[in-house]
């Protein structure tokens, strides 16, 4: 991969990078490229006992202490959690963003998702994708020639329109990396997460039983990806690994497979092979 290339992350919630990207996010790193992480929201809905100012500061102090972790550029924005909407506001602010750091590379959500949130920004960034390059739009910023690729973070939906992986990772390597940023968000996966998506077991109240049960309960929620594709990986088995997969978004640039592979490093092509 070229020195230069860039990964911009636009997530919905402060951990939607790490949880979806946290291993590409890493190997970018480890090759001294440049990694953002935008959480679009304030986190302001992620809880079921804190709410408001309270528990904005505190996600965003874990997003902060994550980020610092992974040696990577941190930003949460303050559209409400729970309530985004693909307006012009956000689109306006997607397209500053993409301008101002200058990806090679975006990710984000697929407009088909469970939660509105990451279907909005989905939309929102598919609504950016060609208006980055156009002059006229937000003239006071500095249009992008050529446009950055984008795509689509993993998920298991298949209404109204399946997942298609492009990219394939496995990140079996990087799991402890991952968990370890993970713990950072305390909110969330050893208080909120737990009880809204259920946990086969209590939460461990020992801070240094927590990351070990952190790996077991986040290998259970991402084993469907292995599960999918794991046979393209060498057929690397699911209870002991963890695969990241992306698809191409088709309405920004069109990578060719020489910088697909600069963009994925080791990454499975298995729809383009």
């Amino acid at each position: 991969m070229k020195p230069t290339a860039r990964l911009l992350i636009l997530g919905a919630h402060p951990d939607d990078a790490e949880f979806h990207a946290g291993g590409l996010s890493l190997a970018y790193r480890a090759r001294g490229n440049a990694v953002k992480w935008v959480s679009v929201t304030d986190g302001s809905a992620g809880h079921h006992q804190l709410t408001g100012h309270h528990l904005v500061e505190r996600r965003r102090g874990e997003a902060t202490a994550s980020a610092a972790s992974a040696d990577v550029e941190c930003e949460v924005w303050r559209f409400r959690d729970g309530y985004l909407m693909p307006e012009l506001k956000l689109r306006e602010a997607i397209i500053r963003e993409i301008r101002a750091f200058r990806p090679d590379l975006v990710l984000t959500h697929r407009p088909w998702d469970y939660h509105p949130d990451h279907r909005a920004l989905g939309q929102a960034v598919q609504d950016a994708c060609y208006l980055v390059t156009v002059p006229g739009i937000l003239p006071g910023t500095t249009p992008l020639q050529p446009d950055p690729v984008v795509a689509y973070m993993a998920d298991p939906f298949q209404k109204p329109i399946p997942f298609e992986p492009h990219c394939l990772l496995d990140v079996t390597s990087s799991i402890d990396a991952i968990v370890g940023l993970l713990g950072n968000h305390e909110s969330q996966f050893y208080e909120f997460l737990p009880l809204s998506f259920g946990a086969p077991e209590p939460v461990p109240t020992n801070p240094a039983e927590r990351l070990s049960w952190l790996r077991k309960w986040f290998l259970e929620r991402t084993r469907w990806r292995t599960e999918r594709w794991g046979a393209a990986l060498d057929g690397i088995r699911a209870e002991e690994a963890l695969v990241e997969a992306f698809e191409i978004a088709e309405y920004a640039r069109q990578p060719d497979h020489d910088l697909l592979l600069r963009l994925f490093p080791g990454a499975v092509l298995p729809n383009l092979e």
